[in-house]
């Protein structure tokens, strides 16, 4: 396809495009049909043991045990059914988030979509009523061009056959970025941030909703988003993320 028609054409036609051409992994460079190659799946995606409810990584002991907790969701249990993510934050999963997410670059979404998609076939999750993408505020979204969530959220409903909303929950104020900041200070940074569009209480009552994100650090914002959703009357919210950062001191 020319170039002039690619610069044209949505974002959905340019990835299958571009996937249907050899290039090189975005790790290691290697020839490879995939952005990222197998080898670099199989070396960098291995599975993790992860909390049920925060998917903070366990011990390698605990895999394959099931609603295993960390001890801080034992001690103070988050509004989350569920948690799952699919990688840890750090290389090279860390590096191509950010690219994807402040880069544009729409080539990567396949292949970091995939490893969320395989994780929630091996944590044989239930399939919620909603797929719901955390929102944006306004300022970011102009930045950005747009919500890195709500394009990982349309292709994963596309593949899993969900109903994905992005209208359905509202960033209702912009608030200043959560990094650098304590656990603290995030859950009060985020207090008061989103709503459910008031018109849309109706359909959530007695649902079951997954949120998704493309990062979770502190889990901060999906516990205030899952707790915004609990009081509008949802009765089941999981988690779903790409990337998980991992604690201090893990390996």
């Amino acid at each position: 396809m020319p170039e002039r028609a690619l610069a044209g054409a949505k974002p959905a036609l340019v990835e299958k495009v571009l996937l249907r051409c050899a290039g090189q992994c975005a790790v290691c460079r290697a020839w490879s049909h995939q952005t990222v190659c197998a080898a670099c799946v199989g070396l960098y995606a291995r599975p993790q043991p992860r909390c049920w409810t925060c998917a903070a990584r366990l011990p390698t002991a605990l895999l394959g045990r099931p609603q295993a907790q960390c001890g801080r969701c034992l001690t103070e249990p988050p509004p989350l059914d569920r948690a799952v993510a699919a990688l840890d934050y750090r290389f090279p999963w860390d590096g191509l988030l950010q690219h994807f997410k402040y880069h544009q670059a729409l080539d990567l979404r396949e292949s970091l979509l995939a490893r969320l998609d395989a994780a929630l076939s091996a944590a044989e999750v239930s399939a919620p009523d909603w797929l719901l993408p955390v929102p944006l505020s306004v300022t970011r979204l102009r930045e950005r061009g747009y919500n890195q969530a709500h394009e990982f959220a349309k292709a994963l409903a596309r593949r899993r056959g969900l109903r994905c909303d992005a209208g359905l929950l509202l960033r209702v104020r912009h608030n200043s970025a959560q990094a650098g900041l304590k656990l603290a200070d995030r859950r009060a940074n985020v207090r008061g941030v989103f709503a459910v569009d008031p018109l849309r209480v109706g359909p959530l009552q007695g649902s079951s909703v997954a949120l998704l994100d493309d990062v979770m650090t502190s889990g901060a914002t999906l516990f205030e988003i899952a707790r915004v959703l609990r009081q509008a009357g949802a009765m089941h919210v999981q988690a779903w993320v790409i990337a998980r950062t991992p604690e201090p001191g893990d390996g």
